[in-house]
């Protein structure tokens, strides 16, 4: 019988992609409502376009921040020179919404989904876990000096091999990245592929000799929002499991926790991770959904994908038996009213660690803090 090989691709962007920088700089103004009201609504939208940021959406706080400048160091810190020209259309949120949050209610009706899998030590897909490795190492190489001709804007994407019975192994690394004129093209393509594709291979255990694409159009000189607007939102998908697993369709970024497109993913998230790092299955697939102004949820789903040792209605009884899941609950779980969001779309949302280089809490949705009850609860050692 001839052996099924089955090939699985993500991809991931540089926060200098200009989907990034909108997004980014919707988080930036969140953690600054944040940072001076804990209970600021925040729905903030940003599109980019050439040296243009407009600034959209419902924003209610205490707070007093300056958008234009949170603007400008946003765009500083990404590197890029240009000076943002800002329009702020930027309003209160609608009492119609507040009056079903502020009893604790969610903010809108929407279904979130959290996955976990055994792939990585971070409990994430392998593929889109690389593709992020890559640009990430690449913005870092770049930002020390060590990798001449590159510009903030950066795409990755890496096709696994799946082939029946035997390992994993990388079928083809894709970079595309934005570069200065005077780039010298063969010695930057070489340290592409040597000093970050190789490097990522290696880091995996994985082989190199894998298929290599590096700007297949030839030149990236024009890039961020000067090649291509930019939109809050848009890249949802290299937000979560690169395509591995189902998305619900809110985005993350700009939003308050308030929010269960962003709170409720994140718990999702938190419970498969838990679930799966507790040895009662290798793969959990979670789907919350929510009414708008109803707390709890109205449903919850659960597939294993037949890893799992126990029934699947089992755990769904322990998660409704242990953990609050209305937006109120979430939020005090996993501390979301701490203005910890602006780095979360550098990398992905999920796989990344609780704590950054300076200890303080960033990804608490990361946590394995809950792995004792779904352990002992189920009778698995």
């Amino acid at each position: 019988m001839k052996r099924t090989r089955n090939l699985f691709t993500s991809e991931a962007v540089s926060i200098g992609h200009p989907d990034h920088v909108c997004d980014m700089i919707s988080d930036n103004i969140l953690d600054a409502c944040l940072k001076e009201d804990a209970k600021a609504r925040v729905a903030c939208e940003t599109m980019a376009k050439d040296e243009f940021i407009i600034l959209s959406g419902e924003v209610s706080t205490t707070a007093n921040i300056n958008v234009e400048q949170i603007v400008k160091d946003t765009i500083k810190r990404i590197g890029y020179t240009y000076m943002p020209r800002v329009l702020n259309l930027l309003s209160k949120q609608s009492p119609d919404i507040a009056q079903g949050v502020d009893i604790g209610g969610a903010g809108d009706q929407g279904i979130m989904f959290g996955y976990a899998n055994t792939e990585t030590p971070e409990y994430m897909p392998l593929a889109i876990t690389m593709a992020h490795d890559l640009v990430k190492l690449a913005t870092t190489l770049r930002e020390e000096g060590k990798f001449l001709y590159a510009e903030p804007d950066m795409k990755s994407q890496v096709t696994l091999a799946y082939e029946e019975g035997e390992s994993t192994k990388i079928d083809t690394m894709l970079m595309s990245i934005q570069h200065t004129e005077d780039f010298d093209e063969v010695e930057f393509k070489k340290f592409i592929q040597n000093e970050i594709m190789k490097k990522i291979a290696q880091k995996y255990a994985l082989n190199t000799d894998f298929k290599v694409l590096i700007n297949p159009t030839g030149k990236f000189v024009i890039g961020g929002p000067e090649g291509d607007a930019g939109l809050t939102g848009r890249k949802i998908i290299v937000d979560t499991y690169g395509g591995y697993a189902p998305h619900g369709g809110g985005a993350f970024s700009g939003k308050d926790p308030t929010k269960v497109d962003r709170s409720a993913a994140y718990m999702a998230r938190y419970l498969a991770k838990n679930i799966v790092a507790s040895g009662i299955a290798k793969e959990c697939l979670i789907q919350l959904s929510y009414a708008i102004g109803v707390a709890q949820p109205i449903s919850i789903y659960i597939d294993c994908k037949h890893t799992n040792q126990i029934e699947e209605e089992k755990i769904i009884k322990v998660i409704y038996d242990q953990f609050d899941l209305s937006p109120k609950g979430i939020i005090h779980k996993l501390q979301l009213h701490n203005p910890i969001y602006a780095e979360t779309c550098n990398g992905g949302h999920f796989g990344r660690k609780y704590l950054d280089k300076e200890n303080k809490i960033v990804c608490t949705w990361e946590r394995l803090d809950s792995v004792d009850i779904f352990r002992n609860l189920t009778n698995i050692s």
